[in-house]
């Protein structure tokens, strides 16, 4: 017996442009949230669309958003009945054809539509602040300092469900035209992994002091 996969979440969330690309399948979405690192934030404005690149971090069911509470997005995102547009995209390689046209590149994106939540109970925020740390770097939030009762009242955090979601995505070669194939041309798809580079201590830490395991250990998903 097989299982159909899920459909699109609703109208604004369905792919139309090579919808063969198309997952709506949710652990699929939470995949890619959990690799990347940064998400782009558009909503409209009274002087128009604005979109922010900004960080992020998935807390189950729920993306989290954070930033200062003097930011005139994130204030405008939380007011009732806005909608926000939320995306992630991770480039995994280029892929270079024989001619220019049909250039590419092998990608995963997840695009999200919903009404932003403020969190403002105390404990709350300082849970989702933590999960923003760990998001980023796993284990860092056991080896620093948390935030201040001040550093967590200049600090604006949102949750936008992750109800309407959609991903897209692109994991495969060459697609030449048959006519261009024998062109003396190289042609392949050239990987961009994320690899870390030497971790670059602060001047001012002591010369002794070891780099953290959270970060000697940093790797993306």
């Amino acid at each position: 017996m097989t299982t159909e996969p899920p459909g699109p979440p609703s109208a604004r969330a369905t792919v139309r442009r090579v919808p063969d690309r198309a997952s709506y399948d949710r652990a699929v979405a939470h995949a890619i949230l959990d690799e990347g690192m940064v998400c782009h934030v558009g909503l409209a404005t009274a002087d128009g669309p604005v979109v922010i690149p900004t960080l992020y971090a998935r807390d189950g069911d729920r993306l989290l958003l954070h930033g200062s509470v003097a930011s005139r997005l994130l204030r405008s995102a939380a007011q009732p009945g806005t909608t926000v547009c939320v995306t992630v995209t991770l480039v995994d390689a280029l892929v270079l054809a024989r001619s220019a046209f049909h250039h590419s590149m092998n990608y995963r994106s997840v695009v999200v539509f919903g009404q932003a939540e403020r969190i403002d109970d105390p404990d709350e925020k300082l849970r989702a602040l933590e999960v923003l740390v760990e998001h980023l770097v796993p284990g860092r939030s056991a080896e620093v300092r948390a935030p201040s009762p001040v550093e967590a009242r200049q600090t604006l955090v949102l949750a936008v469900p992750l109800d309407e979601v959609s991903v897209k995505r692109r994991a495969h070669g060459v697609v030449d035209e048959p006519e261009d194939l024998e062109l003396p041309v190289w042609a392949g798809v050239l990987p961009l992994p994320v690899v870390p580079g030497t971790p670059e201590p602060d001047p001012l830490l002591p010369p002794d002091r070891p780099v953290s395991p959270s970060v000697a250990g940093w790797r993306r998903p």
